[in-house]
């Protein structure tokens, strides 16, 4: 959840200390950030994903990431965490990615993908034709849930979100209207590997 952010700690702060949990929305996918700040029609869309294969932010299989799978897991597991009862079933997803994508091996997918450069190239150029930026965002508010790709003005939280950062937004009975922000580095061995290397320190102390 986030490489090493400390978000289920700070989630689990709030409720502790008497809080409760409204809403919250968030980037949660490295590899979808890191995809969208880095295609731009120039290349294809297809070439960008395998960049973030190759750099390590996605799952061994990209579609668990473009399908907006691995992001649905992590908004269920926000959503228990702040008490909610809540299975995959429950989670709304709006997938961009065309149906045929998703089927066959993983060299079928970015072959599927070429195929389909200009579905992508539409979905790049309606955003930038409203000076908007692409975001798939995750969405939880009072026990619904849903994930999906938005168009991100620049007067939202998440329009400066470079690389492969994530970001959540905690609106609580305490943050109400500016919510509690949680920003940084959402992928890569490194910073996820610190962060499971904590986990074992502070396993071992408790």
């Amino acid at each position: 959840m986030g490489a090493s952010l400390p978000i289920i700690g700070t989630l689990n702060d709030l409720l502790r200390s008497g809080d409760n949990i409204h809403k919250m929305q968030a980037v949660l996918s490295g590899t979808l950030n890191f995809v969208f700040n880095n295609y731009d029609g120039k290349k294809s869309f297809a070439s960008v994903v395998k960049q973030a294969q190759d750099e390590g932010y996605t799952e061994p299989d990209p579609r668990l990431d473009l399908g907006g799978k691995d992001v649905m897991r992590k908004i269920m597991i926000l959503a228990r965490e702040s008490g909610e009862h809540m299975e995959m079933d429950d989670i709304e997803n709006s997938s961009f990615m065309p149906e045929e994508c998703m089927q066959g091996s993983v060299e079928d997918f970015y072959s599927s993908m070429e195929k389909h450069e200009a579905h992508f190239k539409k979905i790049y150029d309606e955003a930038e034709a409203k000076n908007c930026k692409l975001k798939f965002v995750a969405d939880y508010n009072n026990g619904k849930a849903k994930v999906g790709l938005q168009h991100i003005d620049v007067q939202h939280d998440f329009y400066h979100l470079y690389g492969k950062d994530n970001i959540v937004l905690f609106y609580t009975d305490r943050y109400t209207e500016q919510p509690l922000v949680i920003k940084g580095a959402g992928a890569g061995a490194a910073v996820t590997a610190s962060g499971i290397f904590a986990d074992i320190i502070r396993a071992s102390r408790s």
